[in-house]
This record gives C-alpha cells, structure tokens and sequence, in this order.
C-alpha cells in the first residue's frame, strides 16, 4: 500500500515538474518573441597593455556593415551565430561569443590574438602569433612586437590568414594525394607488364615436332622460321616492356618530384617555426628584448633562412647566420659583447659575425 502511494506521489511530482518547465519554456518563449533588444555591450576579454587591435567601435562597425539588425529586434530575431560569424571573420580575432539577456541586452565577449612578431618581408604586412597563426596588420591600430624585414620567404600566400600548421598540412595532403593518383595510373601498367611477360612465357613454350613421312630438310625448314618468329616475338615484346617501364619510371619521377616538394616545404615551415621561437626567446630575455630592435631575414639559395640582427648600441650588424644552434649564438655574442666590446668601445666594428663555430668574426 504504502509502495503504490509512494509511486503515485512520484508520478505526480514528474507531472508538475514537466508541466513547470513547459510552461517556463512557453512563456520564455513568448518573451524572447515580444521583448526586443534595447542595448548593445561589448566586452573585449583580454588586452594587449597599452595597445589593442580590437576596440569596442571597430566591433559595432563591423555589425553595422553586415547589415545585421540589432537594437529594437525582437530577442528571437537576433542571429547571433551571424553576429560572432562577422567578428571572427577578421584575422586578428580569437573567439567572439554573443548572447542576449532574459531583459534584452545583447553581450558580445570578444577575444583578441595576441602577436609575437610582425612580418614585413617579400610583399607580406602580417603579424604572427606565437602558435604560427597569421592575420594582415589592420591600418587603424598597430602593437609594438620585433619586426621582421628582408626578402625571407614564408611557406605561405602574400595575405595568408589562418594556422600556417594547418596550410603546411594540406598542402601535404593535396601532394599526397597526387601521388596517389600516380599510383593509380601505374595499375593498368603493371597489368600491361604480366600480359607480356605472360606473351613471352607463351613464347618460349613454342615447340615443333616432326612428322612421320616429313623430310628432315622440311622440318629444319620450319625450325629455323619457328626460331625466326620466336626471335621476332621476343624482339617485339622486350620492346614492350622498355617502353611500358618508361612510362612507369615517368610516374615515379612526378612521385619522387612531389615527396622532394614536401621535403622542401617542411623544411621551409621548420625554419619558420624556428624563426617565431627565435623571437619569442629574444622578447622574454630582457637583455635582448632592449638591445635587438630589427631583424633581417633572407632566403639562401639553399633554402635556409639567413639573419642579421641589428642592435640599438653601436653601430655594427650582427651576422647571425642561420636559425641553427640560435641560444648558443647569442650566448657567443653576449660574452663579446661583455669581454671585448666593454673594452674597446661599441662603434668600433660595422659587422660582427656569430655564424661559425667556436668564433666571432669583425670587420672594420
């Protein structure tokens, strides 16, 4: 008895609370249909200390330009996910979160990238994040980060936006994806290959035997045109199968074309990650973040990226060399910097080299 009324008083407590939360979502409904949108805050969530790609104006500017109803709409009316769509259109923002209240304001967290370098190199005006993402240097605000200059060329498209990781990526997947197609093409070669090889097996099972009543002069006659044609067919399908090798040597060398593409391209993202941690290692030593104020990349012919640092003491140029054995260069210069420079003055050299091993170079 006591187990039945204990599951009526269940029952009935589901109900109710089934009943309560329709009804709250009806009515919820009913006023986000009617209640409209009286005002529009803007939250950026992080900054950049004294500096900001993002301000508040910007975000409301790039709302009004895609023509998207806000103020006095009714709450359901608000296409939100257009609203955060429009925001992270631009490169320089991270995340864009927008929501409308229960009394009507619409509230749009924005978050900023914040940049590690910029690059102005070979057409590029872009900085870069300390995870590899880039986004073109808007012209109505700027942040203070290590600039990069010189004919260096990044892996990337002039006015790349996005993860340069996941450019380098596809670019991978679409070769790969060649190469597969190359594959494809070799199938009906290959199956050309064991046609012939099975043609020439035929031929040489070819035999000929001698008739009862036939003369021995008959059948050496037919011999030698058996051999004759066997030598023949041999020619023939040899010829064959240089050929049909050649066309598949052809497609091994667009293979071999395409994996020599990927390592080249892997290489050139290594040494641009390299870059960006260069920098970064620069900016959180203090010594360096004060005394490094340019640096200069190049392209070598050899693909490596070459740098030049130039400092704000003295008047010389750095010669850093390449991106290789970077903390234990700069390690070399700072003693230079401390047991011979201190000594003689810091004007006295117009270059000085940290390139090569176990030495530093000056030129006058």
């Amino acid at each position: 008895m006591h187990k039945a009324i204990r599951i009526v008083l269940l029952t009935l407590l589901w109900v109710f609370v089934v009943g309560f939360v329709v009804l709250f979502n009806s009515r919820a409904k009913h006023h986000r249909s009617v209640a409209k949108v009286h005002s529009v805050s803007i939250n950026i969530t992080d900054s950049l200390l004294d500096e900001s790609l993002l301000t508040s104006e910007g975000v409301r500017r790039w709302i009004a330009q895609s023509k998207l109803q806000t103020i006095g709409q009714p709450i359901d009316k608000v296409d939100l996910a257009a609203i955060e769509q429009a925001i992270r259109r631009n490169g320089f923002v991270e995340r864009a979160s927008a929501y409308v209240t229960y009394d009507g304001a619409l509230r749009i967290d924005v978050s900023q990238r914040r940049p590690m370098l910029r690059l102005l190199v070979d057409g590029f005006d872009s900085y870069v994040t300390e995870d590899g993402y880039l986004f073109t240097a808007p012209r109505a605000a700027s942040v203070y980060v290590p600039v990069v200059t010189g004919d260096y060329k990044p892996p990337l498209p002039v006015k790349y936006v996005g993860s340069a990781g996941e450019h380098i990526s596809k670019l991978i997947a679409d070769s790969e994806q060649r190469i597969m197609e190359l594959q494809r093409e070799k199938v009906p070669l290959f199956k050309q290959d064991k046609v012939i090889d099975d043609s020439l097996r035929n031929v040489r099972r070819m035999r000929t035997s001698k008739g009862i009543f036939e003369s021995y002069d008959n059948f050496d006659k037919r011999v030698a045109q058996l051999k004759a044609r066997k030598a023949a067919l041999r020619k023939k399908y040899r010829y064959m199968i240089r050929e049909n090798d050649k066309k598949i040597d052809a497609i091994t060398l667009k293979q071999q074309a395409e994996r020599d593409k990927q390592k080249k391209l892997l290489k050139r993202y290594e040494d641009f990650l390299k870059l960006i941690n260069f920098v970064k290692y620069i900016e959180d030593d203090p010594f360096w973040r004060a005394e490094i104020v340019q640096v200069v990349a190049s392209t070598m012919t050899s693909g490596d990226v070459r740098l030049e640092l130039i400092p704000r003491t003295g008047r010389h140029i750095v010669q850093f060399g390449t991106l290789d054995n970077a903390e234990a260069k700069l390690e070399k210069l700072l003693s230079f910097y401390e047991k011979g420079l201190k000594n003689i003055g810091w004007d006295v050299y117009r270059t000085i080299s940290v390139e090569y091993e176990g030495q530093v170079v000056c030129t006058k």
